[in-house]
């Protein structure tokens, strides 16, 4: 079937769209335009590119309609943020689709009680970013409980991977956590360290929308958790990255605002967000209906991440060397 890609060439983009082209789907892939994808892979050579600036076609009415004029039977959206844009593309593709598949997020969710978090737990989402992506997932579910298109919305954790930065065990993406940790110098972490964090794997996102496709029925009208198998706490994730260059850990521990003034507002602001949301989430419904589970552990999804960082050239360690685990 013809799967139309939006945000193609981004984290998840670089890992589904190669899965979309081997399973034989005939692909189109819509981006900026402004840069590769994130992995070089020879399946791009069968995708047809589109070149689109959707703020703009947003605004002027006409993204929506491009999109459903490439006669899709699938819409894979990876990089929609307002459901006004959400709504767009929903009015333009209802009745002209078969399935949109929208990515979100986990923190949607917000304040957790019960963890891990399933998918039928409230929506306490704060932030502007978790507001939206609930916003968008209230619309999508909403279209389809109405008869209208068949939509599904998968939310993920903090996506991980080679080609991009990721969330350290401090909750931010200073790669200087990742220099102290191998160097064998203090790295400071906000209360306890006990705030968890839960990443993924790009791959088994991508994975996870194929199935997603695969079983059109069972995820019409449905959110799905796309994570690791389990979250990890600040602390136990540190001394596990540190022991990739086998050292011990060497960690400090402040209140929130002394930790806020040693790391500066940047990525002050980044770890509140983690420290805020400490995400862990159940992948049990996925499993259940789509017949996904996550490759990668949260482990080893970061230590890929890392690796590449290293081998790129762009993590400088001095002397320390990076072992593999065995993860």
């Amino acid at each position: 079937m013809r799967v139309v890609v939006i945000g193609a060439t981004g984290h998840i983009g670089g890992y589904l769209v190669p899965r979309l082209v081997r399973a034989g789907h005939d692909v189109v892939a819509l981006s900026r335009g402004t840069r590769q994808p994130y992995r070089v892979d020879p399946a791009w050579g069968a995708v047809r590119q589109v070149a689109v600036d959707r703020d703009a076609a947003d605004a002027d009415g006409s993204f929506g309609h491009l999109v459903a004029d490439l006669a899709p039977d699938a819409v894979v959206d990876l990089v929609c943020f307002t459901p006004e844009s959400a709504a767009l593309l929903v009015d333009a593709l209802r009745g002209r689709c078969g399935q949109l598949l929208h990515c979100g997020t986990v923190w949607v969710h917000g304040h957790l009680t019960e963890v891990p978090v399933a998918e039928s737990a409230p929506r306490r989402p704060f932030g502007d970013y978790g507001i939206g992506k609930a916003a968008i997932e209230r619309l999508l579910l909403a279209e389809t409980a109405a008869g209208g298109l068949a939509c599904t919305v998968l939310h993920a954790g903090h996506i991980s991977g080679p080609g991009w930065w990721v969330v350290n065990p401090a909750g931010n993406l200073d790669p200087a956590v990742w220099r102290d940790l191998a160097t064998g110098r203090p790295v400071l972490l906000p209360d306890t360290g006990l705030t968890t964090l839960h990443h993924v794997h790009a791959d088994d996102v991508a994975s996870a929308f194929v199935g997603a496709l695969d079983r059109r029925s069972a995820a019409a009208g449905e959110s799905f958790h796309v994570v690791s198998p389990a979250a990890l706490t600040m602390r136990g994730f540190a001394e596990s990255a540190a022991g990739w260059f086998g050292r011990e850990a060497v960690l400090r521990f402040a209140p929130w605002s002394e930790f806020a003034d040693a790391v500066g507002p940047e990525h002050a602001a980044a770890s509140w967000d983690h420290v805020a949301h400490s995400p862990s989430v159940s992948v049990a419904k996925a499993a259940a209906l789509l017949g996904w589970t996550p490759r990668h552990t949260s482990l080893q999804a970061t230590f890929e991440a890392v690796r590449w960082q290293l081998d790129a050239g762009r993590l400088d360690i001095g002397t320390a060397r990076m072992a593999d685990p065995g993860l």
